[in-house]
């Protein structure tokens, strides 16, 4: 549920309310009026709030031989219970509807979004986003789902029943804002829409001048646009596709390996670690002993040059990046130990 949503039940709560703030001061009013010079405020509001609310402990303001006053307490009974028996259906309503749960929730999720740091917006929630998300939430990496569409976020949550999102347009900077973009690692800009994608890799990386972003482009002039408003990388499915046919024909045991590695019950993956600045010099043996969880397969030294298969007593440094095959629970060790 959005905020507009939000707000809308917040507006129908509006009228109700200042309805019975009228209903409220006109039946104080009318009692001090009544009462006469020995009536106190609290006595007229007092009897004003038992009469709307049907509770009917006693007229404590004498209203004997004043049948203008009893045709005011009348008029004042209807006017409330009206006004409460109201606020009360719109209330059952939305609770029936499921709505006024869907706030809370919406509220706790927000609270949520707002406690993550270091997670993955993917904005963009069709084939390619949602198999994004797969692979996110399959090694176990936070993220946050922005989209337009009530049923895409639909299929987000009945895939992940805990699943996080911002329901509007990612090109939005408020949205992207919401969605925790500025304590954020990377965003996908993966929307059907090259333009749309552009705009979003343009507000990301004002917003996050040191996220990484990933941009989906089908049209070979967006590129360069692309490029210069900031995405770090630039994919193409068309592209990507038509080089996995290739390979499926020319490499076909490769192919057929990477799909095994995909589809291991222990979610096994090519990772990368980035060895942190506070890091000194040491063996690789030190921050990636023996462990099951993960193979070494190089280190990238520098950015530049990469050892295959590494000796144990290979030296690494600060920013150094570590590609290993791993688990999850590997990857975290290693992440661990990069610190």
């Amino acid at each position: 549920m959005n905020t507009s949503l939000a707000f809308q039940i917040y507006r129908r709560f509006i009228g109700p309310a200042f309805a019975l703030l009228v209903v409220l001061l006109v039946g104080t009013t009318g009692y001090l009026i009544i009462g006469g010079a020995g009536t106190s405020f609290v006595d007229a509001f007092y009897m004003t709030f038992i009469t709307i609310t049907s509770i009917g402990y006693g007229e404590i303001i004498d209203m004997t031989g004043k049948p203008g006053a009893r045709i005011f307490t009348m008029v004042i009974a209807f006017a409330g219970i009206a006004v409460i028996t109201y606020s009360f259906s719109i209330l059952t309503g939305y609770a029936v509807a499921g709505e006024l749960n869907e706030v809370l929730r919406r509220r706790k999720m927000l609270k949520r979004i707002a406690e993550l740091s270091g997670h993955y917006i993917v904005c963009g929630a069709g084939r390619v986003g949602l198999n994004v998300t797969d692979e996110l939430e399959n090694t176990g990496r936070a993220f946050v789902l922005v989209d337009v569409d009530p049923e895409q976020i639909r299929a987000l949550t009945e895939r992940y029943a805990q699943a996080m999102y911002v329901q509007g347009d990612g090109t939005e900077d408020v949205l992207l804002l919401q969605a925790g973009v500025r304590r954020a690692a990377g965003v996908f800009a993966v929307t059907g829409d090259d333009s749309r994608n552009l705009v979003i890799t343009l507000s990301a990386r004002q917003l996050n001048p040191n996220c990484r972003i990933v941009a989906r482009c089908h049209d070979g002039n967006y590129f360069s646009k692309m490029e210069r408003v900031g995405a770090d990388a630039i994919v193409s499915p068309d592209l990507t596709g038509g080089m996995r046919i290739v390979s499926s024909m020319l490499r076909p045991s490769v192919v057929s390996f990477l799909d095994e590695m995909l589809r291991t019950d222990g979610n096994l993956r090519v990772e990368e670690v980035t060895m942190a600045a506070s890091l000194p010099p040491c063996k690789l043996e030190v921050v990636a002993p023996p462990n099951p969880e993960y193979v070494v397969l190089a280190i990238k030294v520098g950015g530049k040059e990469t050892r295959f298969n590494p000796a144990a007593d290979t030296m690494v440094a600060p920013g150094d990046v570590v590609v290993a095959m791993t688990t999850p629970a590997g990857r975290q060790a290693l992440e661990a130990r990069a610190r």
